[in-house]
Formats: structure tokens, C-alpha cells, sequence
């Protein structure tokens, strides 16, 4: 599980992310992040609306996956990031090591790591 000190709660962080920020595609998702160099913990948000999938269960399972990947990444992250992973429709397909792997990709990818 992601700890609470890594995760985004306020809508004016949200914002923040969606007007300052860089948005890098993924095939599954899309991840929207902003350094705001502030040297607190990096945190993130993870978003699948009902326009993926009706069901809360599939939703769940790909926000518990793509926390997973986050978690396991966390130590390569820089300090003061702030993340939003966007799903898109196509990560439903995808089982959990899947998902967990190409969010791996996109941190390494989007030179957010350390």
C-alpha cells in the first residue's frame, strides 16, 4: 500500500498538475507530473473514471496495480514530485504485473527518477 505522505488529496494539487505539468502517453495510461523542487515526499494520484469501466472492482484492481507499480518505484523517485496517472480504457485488458511493469517504464521514461 502507498503511504498517506504519498498521496494527493486537495483538488487545488490536482490543478496544479493539470495546468503546470508535463503529460507523458502511455498505452494504458496517460501521467501528468510537476516538480515543484519543495523537497518534501514525492506523492501521486491514480484516477479510472466510470468511462472505463462501469464496474467499481475493475476499477479498484487498476488503481491497486498501478499504486503497486508507484510503491515499488518509490525509492528511484525523486523528492517533490507531484504525479497523476489518467487510465485509459485499453488498461483493463492488462493483467497486474503488466500494469505494475509499464508504470516502472513511464517513471524511468517521464526522468522523474532519481
Amino acid at each position: 500500500m502507498l503511504p498517506r505522505e504519498n498521496r494527493i488529496t486537495d483538488k487545488k494539487d490536482f490543478d496544479e498538475v493539470r495546468n503546470k505539468g508535463r503529460l507523458v502517453q502511455s498505452d494504458s495510461f496517460a501521467f501528468g507530473f510537476i516538480d515543484n523542487n519543495a523537497g518534501t515526499p514525492s506523492r501521486f494520484s491514480f484516477i479510472v473514471s466510470t468511462k472505463i469501466s462501469k464496474k467499481a472492482t475493475l476499477r479498484n484492481r487498476v488503481k491497486r496495480a498501478m499504486r503497486e507499480g508507484v510503491r515499488q518505484n518509490l525509492t528511484y523517485i525523486k523528492k517533490g514530485i507531484d504525479g497523476v496517472f489518467l487510465a485509459k480504457t485499453s488498461i483493463l485488458n492488462k493483467p497486474t504485473p503488466e500494469i505494475m511493469k509499464e508504470v516502472g517504464e513511464i517513471i524511468v521514461s517521464s526522468k522523474i527518477n532519481a
